[in-house]
């Protein structure tokens, strides 16, 4: 798999997720076996460059590459004027989001609500591939509901513009995260173009992405809300497309590990106070799914201070021992119910 110059160790891809791919969770996840990552989206407009939150979320500062940015924007000159700025600032890759179904991004005529208006796209992905030499890459949806879906006009129009790369998030924008990934769409995508396609939507177990990889034709998958928590799910899934056999559980020291060096790097990038209180979902996630994860995760919110998570968590793994060494995940019946 490669994207311009950069040739990939594997088709498992990170999903761009606003307020959770910041630097220590992309290179965690880069660690466990993801071919690539992209960052939380970046807005174009130049008055929010400079802010606190901007400059966290385009710092690449010691991960892994390719360094990839997300920019997010509706004005063709600002995203080419945004994408230049990163790539002063070290970013490989420009990726373009037209995938984001969030209200407040749409509303402002950004993510999604772009695909309203193709002559737009044309400009945008146009200005950008024009502004700056490294790949410039596009992710976005089927469509803006399910009467509107215009994929295949949007792909080609990107192809045509010197994309390098698309990712097609299997709904439309009315969508949003409900109902299953249309992959009928994303193949139909693949064989329309001849640039590489990523596809993205459900892919939540190593079964599932070879599935979405064998119906659609696609090159690579991406994970999204399947990696929160379990971020060791990109060397699964790597594994069992290269060898059809399934990794066992990840043993419950590592991920005690993996916590610690988790944790460590993310109240480093965002400082004792912020850190604690964002660190807080991170942690939810990784314990939901265990044995008593859901009673430590409301008593873990009400810490206040990274000696007191810190030492909470590691306490919390140490009692996981109980169960084996490898970590136990509550019967499936139990997730359902809950």
């Amino acid at each position: 798999m490669q994207i311009g110059p950069h040739l990939l160790r594997n088709n498992v891809f990170v999903a761009p997720m606003a307020g959770v791919t910041d630097r220590p969770f992309r290179q965690l996840c880069k660690e466990l076996g993801a071919g690539y990552a992209v960052s939380e989206m970046a807005a174009s407009n130049p008055r929010l460059w400079a802010t606190e939150k901007s400059s966290r979320r385009t710092d690449h500062t010691g991960e892994m590459e390719p360094k990839a940015v997300q920019i997010a924007g509706a004005d063709p000159k600002d995203l080419a004027d945004c994408a230049r700025f990163n790539v002063e600032r070290g970013a490989q890759i420009i990726d373009i989001n037209m995938g984001c179904p969030v209200k407040k991004v749409c509303n402002a005529w950004c993510g999604s609500a772009l695909l309203q208006d193709e002559e737009l796209v044309k400009r945008i992905v146009d200005a950008v591939v024009g502004a700056v030499d490294v790949p410039v890459t596009l992710k976005f949806r089927t469509g803006w509901d399910r009467a509107n879906k215009n994929a295949l006009n949007i792909a080609r129009i990107a192809e045509d513009a010197g994309i390098a790369m698309l990712t097609l998030h299997g709904r439309t924008r009315a969508d949003g995260y409900k109902g299953d990934a249309e992959y009928d769409t994303i193949a139909a995508v693949k064989k329309s173009v001849s640039i590489p396609v990523v596809a993205n939507g459900d892919i939540t177990s190593p079964e599932k992405a070879r599935y979405v990889l064998d119906v659609t034709g696609a090159d690579a998958v991406m994970v999204g809300r399947a990696a929160q928590g379990r971020p060791w799910i990109f060397r699964e899934i790597d594994h069992y497309l290269r060898t059809g056999k399934h990794l066992p559980a990840p043993y419950v020291d590592e991920v005690r590990a993996l916590m610690d060096e988790h944790l460590r790097a993310h109240y480093a990038f965002y400082g004792d106070y912020l850190g604690v209180r964002t660190a807080r979902k991170h942690i939810g996630w990784y314990v939901r799914d265990l044995l008593g994860g859901e009673e430590f995760r409301q008593k873990m919110n009400l810490l206040e201070s990274v000696g007191e998570q810190l030492l909470a968590v590691d306490q919390f793994f140490e009692s996981q021992w109980r169960y084996g060494e490898r970590l136990q995940y509550r019967p499936a019946e139990d997730l359902q119910a809950a």
